[in-house]
Order: C-alpha cells, then structure tokens, then sequence
C-alpha cells in the first residue's frame, strides 16, 4: 500500500485505509489527476483524489462542495466533499507533482456508462429512460438561480475556465473551422466567408445580451459516466463536479445537447420543454435562444469533424456547408418550446 496515500488520507478521516484501487484519470502533461478509493479499517468507502492543474484550487473545490449540497437538499445523490480535518483543501506531494487534496464519500450507484456497457442493444432505451429526469433536476437546479460564484463553469461563453485558456471553447472551435474551411478549394470560399461574417456578426448581437441572462451554479458535466442509477435503472443524482460553475442556463442546455444538426435541434427542443415543467423562462432567454444556438452549434468540433470527414468529395464539402449556412439562418422555433 503506497505510503503517500496513507499519510494523505491521516489528514482527512480517522482511522486507517485498509485496502486502496488508485486509477489515473489524468488529461495530458499539464493536468495531473490521481484518484485512490480508500476502504478503511471502520468499513466506510472514500475516494481521496490528488489534482495538478490551472483549475483544481481550493476555492473552486469549496463551490463543487457548495453545489453538490445543493443537489442533495434537492433529493438527489451527489458525493459529500471532504475537506481535511481543518475543513481546507490542502497542498501535498505526490510522485513529483505538487497536488491539491479532497475527498469524497463513495458513490453507492452505478454510472448510466456501466449499464450501457453491458447491454449495448439497450443503450437508446436507457438513455431515454433516464434522460428526462436528468434536465429536470437540472431545471429545478436553474430554478434555484444560484449565485455565491462567480467563477464559471467549463462551459462559459464570452469567459475563460481556467487560467491557460486563451478564448472560450466556442471561439477556440470556430476559429479552428474558419482556419480549416479556409483551406477548401477556392470554389467554396465565397459560401466559407458568408458563414464566417454570418457567424460573427450573431456572436456580436448575442454578446450584447448574454450577461443579462439568468444563471445558477451547475455540476456541468453530463455525459454518461457521471450520471448515476439505481440498481433499478432509475435516475438518482451526479457526480464528478470538477467543471461545475456559474453559468447561463439555456447555454448549459444547449451544450449538454450535442449530436448532428437535426438531431441536436431535436434534443433542445425536448430538454426546453422538460425543463419548462419546473423552470420559468423569462422574455429576455426566449429572444436569446435562437442567436446562442446560432452561436454554439454551428463551428462547433462535431461540425469541423463533420467537413473534415467529407475530405475531397465536392458534393458532400457543399452539403456540410449548405447545413451549417442553414443552421446559421433557419427560423428555428425556441420560443415556441419554451412556453
């Protein structure tokens, strides 16, 4: 048993660890991540996790504490965040890196990725079995308009997360289509300079706007293996808040809805009305819905990767750009989801 870890988990809990599973959920050089589960010698389950990078500091750790309170006074699982035993987040040594400490209870339920895994034929029906239950936490979350941050979540526009970070992500993945579309054949620069100009002059309109939109503090990070279930299959709460933040509502909704074009517009649409069942959409998000997503969907990667993919074949180039002109331009009826 790594010595370390028994000297890091004295300055949490009481006791000892009796056996520790250490798993490396690190994202490249610059973000060192290290989680160890911890069973002690008392019988209870803790993850104590080790962070290096621009983001993991003691006040954002206290706000993912704050916020998965929030999810709890709310009914829904999310992990207790342990400070040490002087309720601080500290600073230790491990393996040559100089980390941030916390520690979390064990989560008693599964994440939605397991189950898929292991019935992948039951994937769509499991994704929809817990998925509505999923944005109407979150509405009741919205509903709640949080606001003792303001450090933003990973998701922000017009904001950076963390202090590597030049633009926002949307910014960062339309410049890399508008450098990557730049390259096309000289027969499309026209229709990739109409999108561009279309692009930015929405992003211009929409950021006169955007700081007016009401916002609330989310975990921030949807995706499958996050969301947790019963053994049932039924939909219970989050973890993982490491991206949590302040945050503009409709902009979390949209970018937790990601697929292709149609779909995604789809996904919006169900997310806005599910919501609506407990969040009460104000005049100014509903003249906003339809310039964020112009915004947000349009460059985004899934789009890039989307050109990329169609590499020389001239008809399938122009009815990628055809599609993202038209999700650039298309009346698209928000308001009408949205009560």
């Amino acid at each position: 048993m790594n010595d370390d870890i028994k000297g890091v988990f004295s300055l949490f809990f009481d006791g000892a660890p009796k056996t520790v599973h250490s798993i490396d959920t690190s994202h490249g050089d610059d973000d060192f991540r290290a989680a160890f589960i911890v069973e002690a010698d008392t019988g209870e389950k803790y993850v104590i996790k080790l962070a290096e990078n621009d983001f993991t500091v003691p006040e954002r750790i206290g706000v993912w504490q704050r916020t998965a309170a929030e999810y709890r006074k709310l009914g829904y699982y999310a992990p207790v965040i342990h400070g040490d035993k002087t309720g601080s987040f500290p600073a230790v040594e491990y393996h040559g890196h100089r980390c941030v400490a916390y520690a979390e209870d064990f989560a008693p339920f599964r994440p939605a990725e397991d189950r898929m895994k292991e019935d992948s034929a039951a994937n769509a029906a499991l994704y929809e079995s817990y998925q509505h239950d999923v944005w109407r936490m979150t509405a009741r979350i919205a509903e709640l308009h949080l606001n003792y941050t303001d450090l933003p979540s990973a998701w922000c526009l017009f904001d950076t997360f963390c202090s590597s970070d030049k633009t926002d992500e949307v910014l960062e993945n339309a410049l890399l289509w508008k450098e990557y579309a730049d390259t096309l054949p000289d027969e499309f620069k026209p229709q990739v300079e109409r999108i561009w100009r279309l692009w930015q002059d929405n992003r211009a309109v929409l950021e006169t706007v955007y700081q007016r939109l009401p916002a609330s503090v989310f975990q921030a990070d949807l995706n499958p293996t996050n969301i947790l279930l019963d053994d049932g299959g039924r939909f219970v709460g989050v973890y993982d808040f490491n991206l949590c933040g302040r945050e503009v509502f409709l902009n979390y909704l949209m970018r937790e809805n990601y697929s292709g074009f149609q779909k995604e517009v789809s996904m919006i649409c169900d997310a806005l009305r599910i919501a609506g069942e407990y969040y009460h959409y104000c005049d100014a998000e509903k003249n906003a819905a339809l310039p964020l997503y112009r915004c947000l969907k349009p460059l985004s990667f899934i789009s890039l990767e989307t050109l990329k993919e169609a590499e020389n074949d001239k008809r399938a180039v122009k009815a990628v750009l055809d599609e993202t002109e038209s999700a650039l331009t298309a009346p698209i009826d928000f308001k009408g989801c949205m009560g």
